[in-house]
Formats: structure tokens, C-alpha cells, sequence
């Protein structure tokens, strides 16, 4: 497994933000849209329907602010579910969907404490790109397969961001 800015990539999945956790709860991009399993079903969201898909209340390095609806949703965290993040919950971030019936928020741990800048705004147009059809989520779990070793550094992952939203 490795993370890349925002997506946490395993040789056969890619999913926004942590992989899934021990219940199996994560948000997963395929070719096909976002599906998101949490703790009473699953949802799923073809990209054809999505009018735009975005991440909110990432969680920046270095930057321990944060925004009201990430500190909200990081509280909420600390009251309602055990430990699970070396001793501290997961930063929480926020995939907006929107379709042409509103917008719905999909609550994401975050799979370190904090991003790029860089890596956030790549990241997001590569989302846009899954959404447009003009990138594939294939892509990523093929470098997935040939890549051995773990996440890479952030001038790697920022390149390999530049890279698929550019192919």
C-alpha cells in the first residue's frame, strides 16, 4: 500500500484518504465512481450523475487551525470511536458530492496528519478527472503493482500527482 496526496492506493483499489478500517468503513474511487462503505450500508455514486466531486477540511502540514466543520468532525471523532491512529484519531476531511438532487458530505479519515498544499490541489483535479472520465483510477493501481516499496516522499507523490493528471 502507499498513499499519493490524497488517495491511499493497494494493487487492486484506490481509496480517498485511509484504506479501510478494522470495520471495514472507506471511501473507494473505481472506474465506475465512489463507493462508500460505512457503519449501516453502502453507497455508491456513478461518476455520471456527479455534477462535482471535491475533498473539504483537509488537513494541511504543519497547519494544526483547521476549519469549523474539521474541528467538528474531529471532535465528534474523539467522543465517538476508540484509538486507532497511534494514539490519536485520524484527522477527518469531508468528499462533497454533488448530483443533481444536492450535495452530500462523505466523512474520510485522513491517512496522515497532514498534506502538501501541493498535493491537495492535485489531488482535487485529479478527482475532478475521475469525475470528467479523462483519468482512470486504473492508472493508479497499476503503479501500485509495479511500484515496491512504500509511499514515496512528497516530491515523488506531488510528480506522480502531476503526471496522472496530466496523461
Amino acid at each position: 500500500m502507499a498513499m499519493v496526496g490524497l488517495f491511499w492506493i493497494t494493487e487492486d483499489s484506490v481509496y480517498v484518504g485511509s484504506p479501510p478500517n478494522a470495520e471495514g468503513h472507506c471511501v473507494r474511487i473505481t472506474s465506475e465512481g465512489v463507493q462508500a462503505r460505512g457503519p449501516d450500508r453502502v453507497r455508491a455514486w456513478p461518476w455520471s450523475i456527479l455534477r462535482s466531486a471535491g475533498v473539504e477540511a483537509v488537513s494541511v502540514e504543519g497547519d494544526t487551525r483547521g476549519g469549523g466543520r474539521f474541528l467538528a468532525a474531529v471532535l465528534e471523532a474523539v467522543v465517538t470511536l476508540a484509538s486507532s491512529y497511534d494514539g490519536e484519531e485520524p484527522p477527518q476531511m469531508f468528499l462533497v458530492l454533488e448530483t443533481e438532487d444536492g450535495t452530500e458530505d462523505v466523512q474520510v479519515p485522513a491517512a496522515t496528519k497532514g498534506y502538501t498544499p501541493r498535493e491537495i490541489t492535485l489531488s482535487q483535479h485529479l478527482l475532478a478527472r475521475f469525475r470528467e472520465g479523462t483519468a482512470d483510477p486504473r492508472t493508479l493501481t497499476a503503479w501500485r503493482r509495479d511500484h515496491s516499496g512504500g509511499t514515496p516522499k512528497p516530491p515523488e507523490r506531488e510528480a506522480l500527482l502531476r503526471e496522472w493528471t496530466h496523461a
